[in-house]
């Protein structure tokens, strides 16, 4: 059944505003999620607990989304898009401004677990929401431009957070989800529910991964989000290994401004190139952090870590539009359903990848790490070279 919206004027121009809107709404859940990592220090001081026990409130938030984006996405089917939007959003400014009146650590972890329930329901919606209000032909790049709020949160809003202390990089977060409520109220267009007809049931995860090329796809979500968060989270300490210790900012900036480029790249050909941009992006993961473990000459390191940004940035929406087109083919109701199973191993991946880092850190050594990451892209590459007829389907442009 196809899903009516309220149309722009001309039906071949994208919706800026609420494009804009829902990747604002993006840019918030995503920067709430790792703000932590970089006020870790802040957190401990001021809560009086170890940098360990501070770290775990990102774990929690993961926690939070990983354990009920399914459930609330199956409880919420048959309600219309804008007030779950809605709704989930202002939960999420509740449990963020109360993150950042937490009076201990107890109250941290409840609203961190609150924010990160929050977030699920609000991710399980917002890629589908977008892609249902673009013009036909057009959708990928309008998840794009709702997924560019991903970048901007690791490279411009963790660093900004560091500056201003943790309570009130909280508090800030919750006057933009105040404003950005009002903007979803009044610039993003009602969706009709993605019904099923009455006589059926909602897809449930098992119908959502039946549906041709959702699971590949999903193997493709845990195995390059694990292999970007083994990486990604313990980039410091190889960083200090490769005698880079006091250029860790500047590093992360040039990763996160290939991440910006690869996103806009990435919005302006995957409606025509999905399956080519994808080979890409696992291709040049594996490639960077191959070179991660394959020396520390400083030069080496400055170019793998930009490649690891052109691979990355794009990655979500390449993800989230796999997802998507592989479930539509079953009807909307089954891509929302996808779109909820992707969240939860998108959460669970990052979990399990900072664990596994530690581990591989403390007990053999970074560079143990850097072989590990390098390994699940490679893994990556493979399942989507495979995986072509159903998921990454290739266009006509990207035929040999």
């Amino acid at each position: 059944m196809t899903t009516t919206t309220t149309s722009p004027t001309r039906r071949d121009v994208l919706p800026w505003s609420a494009l804009l809107a829902l990747g604002t709404a993006v840019f918030i859940t995503s920067l709430t999620e790792t703000l932590p990592a970089g006020v870790l220090p802040q957190m401990s001081s001021s809560l009086g607990v170890s940098s360990g026990a501070a770290g775990q409130t990102v774990t929690v938030y993961a926690t939070g989304t990983a354990l009920t984006a399914i459930p609330l996405a199956a409880a919420t089917a048959g309600v219309r898009r804008k007030p779950v939007l809605l709704g989930a959003m202002a939960v999420f400014l509740a449990a963020n401004t109360l993150t950042a009146a937490a009076p201990g650590y107890a109250v941290l972890l409840v609203s961190r677990f609150l924010a990160g329930v929050a977030a699920g329901l609000a991710w399980a919606v917002l890629a589908g929401y977008a892609r249902r209000i673009a013009p036909p032909g057009q959708e990928g790049r309008a998840i794009a431009i709702a997924m560019t709020g991903i970048p901007l949160a690791l490279s411009l809003g963790v660093p900004a957070g560091t500056l201003i202390g943790w309570r009130a990089s909280f508090a800030a977060v919750s006057v933009v989800t105040l404003a950005v409520l009002g903007w979803i109220t009044s610039s993003v267009p009602a969706v009709s529910r993605p019904t099923t007809p009455a006589d059926e049931p909602k897809p449930t995860t098992r119908q959502a991964l039946r549906a041709p090329g959702v699971t590949a796809a999903m193997a493709v979500v845990v195995t390059f989000v694990l292999g970007h968060t083994v990486i990604y989270a313990y980039i410091a300490p190889y960083l200090r290994q490769a005698g880079l210790a006091t250029a860790v900012d500047a590093v992360l900036l040039a990763f996160g401004i290939a991440c910006l480029v690869s996103i806009w790249f990435t919005g302006s050909h995957i409606d025509r190139h999905l399956r080519g941009l994808a080979l890409t992006a696992a291709a040049l993961f594996t490639v960077a952090t191959a070179a991660f473990a394959a020396t520390t000459a400083h030069t080496v390191v400055w170019m793998a870590a930009v490649a690891w940004g052109l691979g990355w940035g794009g990655t979500p929406t390449l993800l989230q539009t796999a997802a998507a087109q592989a479930g539509t083919r079953r009807g909307p109701a089954v891509a929302d359903t996808a779109q909820a199973v992707l969240v939860t191993l998108w959460n669970a991946a990052m979990a399990l990848g900072g664990i596994i880092g530690g581990l591989l850190l403390q007990r053999v050594n970074i560079t143990a790490v850097a072989v590990t990451a390098a390994g699940l892209g490679a893994l990556s590459l493979a399942v989507i070279t495979l995986a072509g007829q159903h998921a990454f389907a290739p266009t006509d442009r990207d035929a040999p």
